[in-house]
């Protein structure tokens, strides 16, 4: 069998389809003023900083809470992580929503971002769950554990949507008219 692809997965002058605003039959990320405002816009550089330290955040406490689990060891330690990790979540929600009000004129669910949104929720959600928990005083270490497992999974996932619009926004740009200066 031969190949036929070619090596770009979006050929020349095509845009990329996703969930966005409409062109024709296809969807775009960004309107030109929306790509311009984000590239604009400090929120873009703060969302870029905090998405890595979130997920360096994230490696150091799943493997506190794996470490917790398997050996009953750590608690507290894991405990601090996990809410270190809450802190850091909310914080890139908080500044994400501000973003998304700069580039789209929308706090939260703009079209572009709606599904990433959505899921965010259900994150936001089981971590709040487990402090909770925590505060409250309530149910078992494993039972904590176990939702702080859940809520990393569903971050994954979440980060996994965030990290696949980045990719897409990439192509898409690189196919955009680029600004030709006299």
């Amino acid at each position: 069998m031969t190949r036929t692809d070619q090596a770009s997965p979006v050929e020349p002058g095509t845009t990329v389809k996703g969930a966005g605003h409409k062109r024709g039959n296809t969807r775009a990320l960004y309107t030109p003023q929306e790509r311009q405002r984000r590239d604009e816009s400090i929120w873009t550089i703060v969302q870029g900083v905090l998405a890595p330290v979130q997920f360096v955040v994230f490696l150091v406490s799943l493997g506190l809470v794996i470490r917790t689990l398997t050996t009953g060891e750590g608690a507290w330690a894991a405990d601090v992580s996990i809410v270190i990790k809450t802190l850091v979540l909310y914080t890139i929600m908080i500044t994400g929503s501000i973003w998304e009000k700069v580039v789209f004129g929308k706090w939260l669910f703009a079209p572009a971002f709606f599904w990433e949104d959505v899921f965010s929720m259900l994150v936001l959600a089981l971590h709040s769950l487990y402090l909770v928990l925590l505060l409250g005083e309530i149910g078992t270490l494993e039972q904590r554990m176990l939702v702080a497992l859940a809520g990393y999974g569903a971050y994954l996932i979440n980060a996994g949507q965030f990290l696949w619009k980045l990719r897409m926004a990439r192509l898409e740009g690189a196919l955009a008219p680029q600004a030709v200066t006299a």
